[in-house]
């Protein structure tokens, strides 16, 4: 099954991650784009690798989330060692921040169920917290501490990726993918700009995009795009070293000085634009978790398309064709999946035995919304 021909639509970091295993496998591997690889939702992210704080409660979806998370330390060495680039993964720890009672309720009641689980979860006083991060806001009620959820820059670790499946021999093509091609009940290519690109497996990785490939078996109303705006803050030093969240968004500090804030959650299409309500929004969100924000310069904004699914799960595996598989709807969780991904999507597509059952991640278990 290593002597396949492999095309990937999409070249982000799923795209890119699933073409670096296959080729390592000896797969030959394509990998199209219709501009810039990594220009969509990967770039646009933070970066935060939190699956303890972004916790919906426990499942598969959870235990997927951990695992990736427990891969990310050699994952980052790995791309270090390939390509030269640090992809700044760093062991910073999460605070979610309180500032009611019912806010603390929420944080008791996630470190009861986490405990139990034996994840690590440490509640912490006003006290303990403005100890921890003497800038943040007084009017802090408590905080949960996740030691182990961290964070890593998701620009560098794109253009890591992209290096290193070049590097080790996969193809990138820019062009518009019309759609899968098929032939005697099998998937066999795909027609870009009408060449018909043949190959013995197909992988769907377009993000909020994948619905629209003709012949995904992707309703676009299955994976829609949800748009994310950001804004980037520069202080001379940083002002605190742990990613914080609140109820209404989180601030991830960079050891440069720079802070990225965000962010909106929006369903408008494909539109990608910067809106003052959404700036408004994230800008006094980042001062109130952190006063000493409001002096600091805005050296940037961006929004983000993140491909969205009515159950928050991505959707991994095979397709309904032969030879088609698919690596999607993501949302939040990107970056902080991407390792994971590229192993089980290589593993489906090699027909190895699976080291994860990827029957919650199934494309049929969803309906149009």
């Amino acid at each position: 099954m290593r002597d396949l021909d492999v095309v990937v639509v999409g070249g982000g970091v799923m795209g890119c991650g699933i073409a670096l295993r296959l080729r390592q496998a000896g797969a030959r591997v394509t990998v199209l784009e219709r501009a810039i690889p990594g220009a969509e939702a990967s770039s646009a992210a933070g970066g935060i690798l939190a699956p303890q704080e972004e916790s919906e409660g426990p499942g598969p979806f959870l235990d997927l989330c951990l695992l990736s998370r427990r891969l990310y330390p050699e994952f980052a060495a790995e791309l270090l060692a390939l390509t030269g680039i640090d992809v700044h993964y760093l062991p910073s720890g999460v605070l979610r921040l309180a500032f009611d009672e019912a806010g603390l309720s929420r944080l008791a009641a996630t470190a009861r169920w986490q405990r139990e689980r034996g994840l690590r979860v440490d509640l912490l006083s006003p006290a303990e917290v403005l100890a921890l991060e003497p800038t943040l806001s007084p009017e802090v009620r408590g905080a949960a501490r996740f030691v182990d959820d961290h964070q890593v820059d998701n620009r560098l670790l794109m253009r890591a990726l992209t290096m290193a499946a070049a590097k080790v021999g996969a193809t990138f093509r820019t062009g518009y993918v019309r759609g899968v091609v098929e032939a005697r009940g099998r998937v066999v290519g795909v027609d870009l700009d009408g060449e018909v690109l043949r190959a013995d497996a197909v992988v769907i990785a377009a993000g909020s995009w994948s619905g629209l490939v003709q012949g995904s078996a992707l309703d676009p109303r299955v994976v829609r795009p949800a748009r994310g705006q950001m804004v980037q803050l520069q202080t001379r030093l940083p002002l605190f070293s742990h990613v914080l969240f609140s109820d209404e968004g989180y601030v991830i500090p960079r050891t440069d000085g720079r802070v990225i804030a965000g962010s909106t959650l929006e369903f408008s299409g494909f539109e990608k634009n910067v809106t003052a309500e959404g700036l408004h929004r994230i800008l006094a969100l980042a001062m109130r978790l952190c006063p000493a924000l409001a002096t600091a310069p805005v050296q940037e904004t961006w929004a983000g398309l993140r491909p969205y699914t009515e159950d928050h799960l991505p959707v991994l595996g095979a397709g309904p064709l032969p030879g088609l598989f698919l690596a999607t709807g993501h949302f939040r969780n990107g970056i902080l999946l991407t390792p994971v991904t590229a192993k089980l999507l290589a593993e489906a597509i090699l027909g190895e035995r699976p080291s994860v059952d990827l029957t919650p991640f199934r494309f049929d278990r969803l309906t149009p919304a």
